[in-house]
């Protein structure tokens, strides 16, 4: 694959270069929010709070210096301590890493509405369906191409979405925008959503797509985009087949677009949850991230699997 990185010393730069940013954002000439652009999410803060950090949702500037210098070291694959087993399993370096920062807000979750900043409980039939994914897993884990995950077979990624994860590099998006359509490219696995703004309905709900079906209108200043339709097998944080997902796009700034997502499957969770997320401005362009189903890797990994078999 062909990884995108971004180091510090060009961070630096562009924001040098970068003009002072505006309380009024850019707006296109039909008067809605402009989200054109390319864009970053890649932060430190995790998704869920740290079960240290208990009902402390956000940080002090202290704190987050101290976390983000902390959670830096942790993931630190350069590190040479843990043996050759460890070394080669922290795979890539640093090099090709962009980690990101401790969002702005300071809070200490991604997740801003549930009261513990966790994702919540299971329902029995969520619980259930987690035990058959991971029993699946470890009875037929490389039995064909098909028992691999979408990102090892380069359909899909959480960062793609919806909803939109950060991930530790490729975390970038180009968004092109027109009256009647939004368009959003993902760096990672090179997929594209393409999302109708006209009112219509969505698709029959026999036919599922592995990032479901989206349909986005305007509410002011922010574009609603609601999700539909999953196959059966997405799964974000355990979810199912009847995951309902809503994310908000509203450009604050000339140099950001807070993200938002809102998760409601009663099926998995005791509980709808709601996710925050900023993305700032990046330098482009995109690059191409070679990764395609049916690639060598996958390959590799099905005849060793074929030669392990042979030997037991």
């Amino acid at each position: 694959m062909i990884h995108r990185w971004m180091t510090s010393l060009t961070a630096a730069l562009v924001a040098l270069a970068a003009a002072p940013a505006s309380s009024n954002p850019p707006r296109t000439p039909d008067g809605h929010s402009d989200l054109e652009g390319i864009w970053t999410n890649a932060t430190l803060t995790p998704l869920e709070r740290p079960t240290i950090l208990a009902d402390k949702e956000f940080l002090t500037e202290q704190e987050a210096a101290d976390f983000a210098k902390q959670a830096l070291q942790q993931v630190d694959a350069d590190r040479r301590d843990g043996g050759a087993a460890t070394d080669v399993n922290r795979a890539y370096n640093e090099f090709w890493r962009d980690r990101g920062k401790v969002v702005p807000s300071r809070r200490t979750s991604l997740i801003i509405d549930t009261p513990d900043g966790r994702i919540p409980a299971l329902t029995s039939a969520g619980k259930k369906r987690a035990a058959d994914r991971a029993e699946a897993r470890r009875l037929h884990a490389f039995d064909g191409p098909e028992d691999r995950s979408p990102a090892e077979r380069c359909i899909a990624t959480p960062n793609a979405g919806p909803p939109m994860m950060p991930a530790n590099y490729n975390a970038n998006y180009q968004i092109v925008q027109t009256a009647d359509y939004l368009a959003i490219l993902s760096e990672q696995i090179h997929d594209v959503r393409v999302i109708p703004l006209d009112g219509r309905p969505h698709l029959a709900a026999h036919i599922r797509q592995w990032m479901g079906d989206s349909r986005g209108h305007w509410e002011g200043g922010t574009l609603v985009v609601e999700t539909t339709n999953f196959t059966g097998q997405t799964d974000f944080a355990g979810s199912g087949a009847g995951l309902r997902l809503v994310e908000r796009f509203t450009r604050t700034d000339p140099d950001t677009i807070q993200y938002e997502f809102h998760v409601d499957d009663p099926a998995t969770f005791m509980r709808p949850w709601t996710a925050q997320i900023p993305m700032t401005k990046a330098p482009g362009p995109l690059f191409e991230y070679a990764c395609h189903e049916g690639n060598y890797g996958m390959s590799g990994m099905l005849s060793g699997a074929r030669a392990a078999e042979s030997t037991q």
